[in-house]
């Protein structure tokens, strides 16, 4: 029998969701669509953990099996991204406002970055659950780990099939974005994918990422350190605090 409410939660990669999946309760492990899920229970609600894999069609495919095979009725995303905004900085936190495909270009037959035959460029986050993920990461950020204090914004989230890491590839991105009214705080590759798919469901969506570097040519924090010590810790507290709010 399907839960009145199950939240699926989804991550790129397994040292983002680890911890979630340690906390689990009454765990069934579950093979949909190649993938593998744990479903159980989080503080008493009904959960499905599942990783995204990297990229818009694997997290298109994952989010798909969740709504169709698994009965998610909503659906948050932990991770990591780069930041790109003003005042963003590494170590901070990211919860999304809306989402849009930084490398959508249909033009001329549609505008760029438009996602065709949608007339829509960005995908809003569900208005509820990104008011109860932006109350629990602020609950958080307060509470600093490993000696980073976050601050906590909320903002557009850019999504892509590329890895962006160098200086000129970060600005060119965000300079597109911008030329047509569109101000991104942090760069990705899931999280505009995992919104379509969920807007086709009517499904709420929300997101939080932990900025892990700048989307530049700089490294100033080990990646796997930083996601093992403590993007995954802030993501299984955020995903505690908002259970709470619920």
């Amino acid at each position: 029998m399907i839960a009145a409410r199950t939240t699926a939660i989804l991550s790129a990669l397994p040292e983002e969701q680890a911890g979630l999946i340690a906390q689990l309760e009454q765990v069934d492990v579950v093979q949909r669509a190649g993938r593998q899920f744990w479903r159980g229970r989080l503080q008493g609600h009904a959960v499905v953990l599942g990783l995204s894999r990297i990229g818009k069609v694997a997290a298109a495919t994952t989010t798909t099996a969740l709504i169709e095979g698994l009965g998610a009725t909503q659906l948050l995303f932990t991770g990591v991204a780069g930041g790109v905004g003003p005042g963003v900085r590494v170590g901070d936190v990211v919860v999304g406002s809306g989402y849009v495909q930084h490398d959508m270009d249909a033009s001329p037959l549609f505008p760029r970055y438009e996602i065709p035959l949608y007339g829509r460029t960005v995908f809003p986050g569900d208005e509820a659950l990104t008011a109860h993920l932006l109350q629990a990461a602020t609950a958080v950020a307060a509470h600093p780990v490993a000696g980073w204090s976050p601050a906590v914004h909320h903002g557009l989230i850019a999504s892509g099939d590329q890895f962006v890491n160098g200086l000129v590839h970060s600005e060119n991105i965000v300079a597109g974005l911008q030329a047509l009214g569109h101000m991104p705080l942090a760069v990705e590759m899931e999280g505009a994918a995992v919104a379509q798919v969920c807007a086709d469901y009517g499904i709420p969506f929300a997101a939080v990422r932990t900025i892990s570097d700048r989307a530049d040519a700089t490294a100033h924090v080990d990646f796997t350190q930083f996601v093992t010590e403590v993007a995954s810790v802030y993501a299984q507290r955020i995903v505690a605090q908002f259970f709470k709010t619920l």
